[in-house]
This record gives C-alpha cells, structure tokens and sequence, in this order.
C-alpha cells in the first residue's frame, strides 16, 4: 500500500496509464481482426486495405510504448505475407 504523497500520485498516473494502454491495445487488435476476417473471406482487395489500416494502427501503438517494436514488425510481415498468397 502506498504510504507517501509521491506514491499515491504514482497509483493514480498508473492506473490512468494502464487504462489508455489497454485501449490502445483493444483497438490494433480490432484492425488486425479486420485483416483475419478478410483474408479468410478470401477478399484480397479488403485485405489489402485493412492490412494498411492495421499496419499504422500498430506502428503508433508502437511509439506509444504498447507493443515492442519488433513485435509490431513481425505481426506486420506476416500478415502481408498470407495477404501476398491470396494472389496466387
């Protein structure tokens, strides 16, 4: 339990912090939900799309501190490369 001033204004910063990450890690899993819905629709050119919008989306999350950096990298290239397969 906090006992000090500083320390109880850390809980308060912490828990305003985790409620803005968690919605912010709500809202790439939304995009990326997107892109899953539409490469197993086999919807190649709504894939594309979602997969742009969820690339951003991941890449801010990034910067925010939500996700690591090579995380985001690696969720990226691997969606695009099954929307990449849809072609052929």
């Amino acid at each position: 339990m906090a006992n000090t001033a500083s320390a109880k204004k850390m809980v308060r910063k912490l828990a305003r912090r985790t409620a803005i990450n968690r919605s912010r890690r709500s809202r790439v899993r939304t995009f990326l939900k997107k892109v899953e819905t539409a490469i197993t629709a086999g919807d190649q050119g709504n894939a594309r799309a979602a997969l742009t919008k969820a690339e951003s989306e991941m890449m801010r999350a990034v910067q925010k501190g939500v996700f690591h950096k090579n995380t985001a990298s690696r969720k990226v290239s691997r969606l695009s490369a099954r929307v990449k397969a849809m072609a052929s």
